[in-house]
């Protein structure tokens, strides 16, 4: 059976957006500490020319400064005056200013940044918290995308959809606008900063992105692998993902209840010093497990007592076959069918071309594979070869449906498709 025979490729494009703009601080010196002391006189002397307005110069300034950058954004002004609290300092030697003034600064300190005005991919899916109005047999979910812009920083987005009884998908309109969380906690944990951000209600879910908060976050949270974890009646969304800070890379944890309050932990472990790390959907054995690559060239199993520290591991598949002999790693958490834990895998072959693959893990013992993917299931075909990175397909995670494997997958590093596989066929590729 050919990959093109039980593929459905669905054609359902995501696609980067240029037009989508979050708020993001532009940050001269301020403190003495800082590197270079001609930031701190910079930021001083803008500080000191709008603080010099006349206050119906700063008011008229203000009015332009709002129209031009109308419908852009939400709540605009409060934008500004929270900017500008973060500039406190640079208010002190002035005896007096007004509220536009004190706004200007605060806008003055702001720019726009287009975040997925690269690329839009490497995305996962689970499904939505939100169940209910549904038809009987189709379900809502949610996908994650890894977005891309400018200096190649890498934020997390989404957006949600319909799951129809046969596997087809249908993408909810994204919406025009996008922000960024409020913080609402920090604090220090064993490596560093365990970080709490929060979206409002209004915010659709297609208008929130997590950008880098933490140093070790400064150039990217990368490759997010979401999955609804399952202890006892409660439920959860984990995604493990990459921090990378520009100089070195290590796995954090996200958690949420809703997409709408999340809590960012970096992991600790010598297991958690490497990318693409999966997490199980349940405890095995009364302990988590994890699939990752430590050695970026094959997978092996880890387990924890403690969600937050990976040490060791096991290995269980590495390369074999032509399209996977230069490595492989995970493509998100792994799926449990009734035959066992279906983990999807990327190998990589010559000139670097990317493919996805499975394997079957025992239930029980997910250390045996007990079948393979000889040939990939999905590898990119010659409408898909082109882009940011050439030759690449690639997901960080699928869902069951019904009967069907639902999988979105990124082409070439640039932009996200849809597939779906019925559990059947998939079942019938894989071997010994």
């Amino acid at each position: 059976m050919s990959n093109a025979t039980f593929i459905n490729r669905q054609a359902l494009f995501l696609r980067p957006d240029a037009s989508r703009v979050v708020v993001r601080p532009f940050k001269p010196a301020t403190e003495p500490r800082d590197l270079n002391p001609t930031d701190k006189t910079r930021a001083n002397h803008i500080v000191d020319r709008v603080l010099a307005l006349h206050p119906e110069a700063a008011e008229s300034l203000l009015a332009e400064v709002l129209e031009n950058f109308e419908g852009r954004h939400r709540n605009l002004l409060a934008t500004f005056e929270n900017r500008a609290a973060e500039m406190e300092e640079a208010f002190a030697p002035h005896a007096g200013f007004s509220q536009a003034q004190r706004r200007l600064v605060g806008a003055y300190f702001l720019h726009e940044y287009s975040f997925e005005a690269s690329a839009l991919f490497n995305p996962s899916i689970v499904s939505h918290p939100d169940q209910s109005g549904l038809e009987k047999g189709t379900r809502r979910f949610i996908v994650s995308l890894r977005a891309v812009g400018e200096g190649h920083v890498s934020s997390l987005t989404f957006r949600t959809g319909v799951i129809a009884p046969d596997g087809s998908v249908d993408i909810e309109p994204t919406a025009r606008l996008a922000s960024t969380p409020t913080i609402t906690s920090r604090a220090s944990v064993l490596t560093g900063e365990q970080i709490d951000v929060s979206f409002s209600p209004e915010q659709s879910i297609s208008e929130r992105v997590i950008f880098p908060i933490t140093p070790s976050q400064s150039n990217g949270i990368e490759d997010a692998r979401f999955v609804v974890f399952e202890d006892g009646d409660e439920k959860t969304f984990y995604a493990t993902y990459t921090a990378y800070s520009g100089t070195g890379i290590r796995s954090e944890l996200m958690e949420t209840k809703d997409f709408m309050s999340f809590r960012m932990t970096p992991l600790s472990g010598t297991a958690a010093r490497n990318k693409g790390m999966g997490l199980f959907p349940r405890r095995i054995d009364d302990r988590y497990a994890m699939i990752g690559r430590q050695d970026n060239e094959n997978l092996y199993l880890i387990q924890s007592d403690d969600l937050y520290t990976w040490n060791g591991g096991q290995l269980i598949l590495g390369p074999k076959f032509a399209w996977e002999f230069v490595q492989m790693g995970n493509c998100g958490s792994p799926i449990e069918l009734d035959e066992g834990w279906l983990l999807l895998t990327h190998g990589v072959g010559p000139v670097r071309k990317y493919a996805i693959g499975a394997a079957l893990l025992d239930k029980n013992d997910p250390s045996k594979v007990i079948a393979r993917s000889r040939e990939p299931l999905v590898r990119p075909e010659r409408s898909e070869r082109e882009g940011y990175v050439p030759n690449v397909v690639y997901t960080c995670g699928a869902m069951r449906h019904n009967g069907h494997i639902i999988l979105p997958y990124a082409v070439c590093d640039t932009f996200s498709n849809f597939s779906s596989i019925k559990i059947p066929d998939l079942l019938k590729m894989l071997d010994g």
